[in-house]
């Protein structure tokens, strides 16, 4: 099964990719991830990719598709993957489309996880972690037994800078422009599948495998 896996920040997307590894036996590949592996490991395309990184800038398309291009030939992807955070926008799509075309291969499922923005918001601003254990709580759905104090260790709970109202808002305003136009993209081609990313993980998974069939 080849698969891309579509959400806002805060959907569960992570969580979820996790139990389909599990489930089916294949790698998730981030595009994170292989950048980072490709500068680690100097390969040409990760040589110029640091380059572009150590000025602070984005690591262009050209690049990005060229990893993902790579890691796609490799032998644990014969069975197939998921795609997670890639692609981010519909120029990228395309391209990947036409990438797997060349592999004489194609997408099976594009996944969506949808999540009421209201419910994102809270998820996301409502996360506070502890200073010493790094345990994780929300003030909304899993607070804390005392306010601001680790059950675990009694250490300080807090908020992180990227857990903050301006930041979430921002964030979702990006996915909002560049990447939920891929919902339409891969509606129009007729491989979209959406799931509520609401309920316990277990039930969130079960609705995805059986959509999946």
């Amino acid at each position: 099964m080849r698969l891309v896996l579509l959400g806002a920040p805060g959907a569960g997307k992570g969580t979820q990719a996790k139990k389909l590894i599990e489930k089916f036996g294949i790698p998730q590949i981030s595009t994170g991830d292989i950048l980072r592996k490709a500068v680690a490991d100097g390969t040409p395309l990760g040589k110029e990719a640091k380059i572009v990184m150590d000025k602070g800038e984005l690591v262009p398309d050209s690049i990005v598709i060229g990893l993902v291009k790579e890691r796609l030939a490799q032998d644990d992807c014969r069975k197939g993957y998921i795609l997670d955070g890639f692609p981010r926008n519909t120029s990228q799509a395309e391209t990947l489309d036409k990438v797997l075309s060349d592999m004489n291969a194609s997408l099976d499922v594009a996944l969506s996880v949808d999540v009421d923005k209201d419910d994102l918001m809270k998820r996301l601003t409502g996360r506070r972690t502890c200073r010493k254990c790094q345990q994780m709580y929300n003030v909304y759905f899993s607070p804390a037994k005392n306010d601001g104090i680790c059950d675990k260790c009694g250490g300080e709970l807090f908020q992180r800078d990227d857990d903050k109202e301006a930041t979430i808002k921002n964030r979702l305003d990006v996915y909002e422009k560049a990447t939920a136009p891929l919902i339409d993209y891969y509606g129009k081609k007729g491989i979209l599948k959406s799931v509520k990313g609401v309920g316990s993980i277990d039930e969130i998974f079960s609705n995805i495998c059986s959509i999946l069939g």
